[in-house]
């Protein structure tokens, strides 16, 4: 059987397994993916789809988006504006409408700079498209840390710790 030029992504993922010190019966296992078919994807031999990556990802707790570029699904530039935009979202500490005006600013600077907003973009906006008024309307207010607002609205530095 030929090999499809998928080899990067099967070296990746074997160096990955061992870094984990998984077997590859034991990625099967936690994966769902049969233990042959793991085996050829390894080998450079098979190209899996978007959800067996997902999969796979998630058992060798990496990211999906990184096997998404090495299989050629997504492109480079996509998958950093995915894992920047995970990283906003996923922060602990900051609000939810600090988390949106965030990523408002992140798409304009993209956009300045000749990139197209990502899927997500629209989403973000449309859904707190009033963030950067300095209004709340989510009624977060609670959620704020030490009784400091640095959302939007804020014109002011502020020392937090004041």
């Amino acid at each position: 059987m030929a090999s499809l030029n998928v080899g990067n992504l099967g070296e990746y993922l074997r160096e990955q397994r061992r870094a984990a010190q998984l077997s590859l019966r034991q990625l099967a296992d936690a994966t769902g993916v049969s233990n042959p078919y793991l085996s050829q994807i390894e080998r450079g031999l098979r190209k899996p789809s978007a959800d067996v990556l997902q999969q796979v990802a998630k058992a060798l707790r990496i990211s999906a988006e990184t096997l998404y570029v090495r299989a050629g699904i997504l492109d480079e530039r996509e998958r950093e504006e995915l894992e920047t935009r995970a990283v906003i979202l996923a922060d602990p500490s900051i609000n939810e409408r600090q988390k949106n005006v965030l990523l408002q600013i992140y798409d304009s600077f993209r956009r300045e700079n000749g990139f197209t907003p990502g899927p997500d973009a629209d989403v973000n906006a449309d859904a707190d498209a009033d963030a950067g008024s300095g209004t709340d309307a989510g009624g977060d207010a609670g959620t704020t840390r030490n009784g400091d607002d640095a959302g939007a609205g804020t014109t002011k530095d502020q020392d937090p710790h004041s």
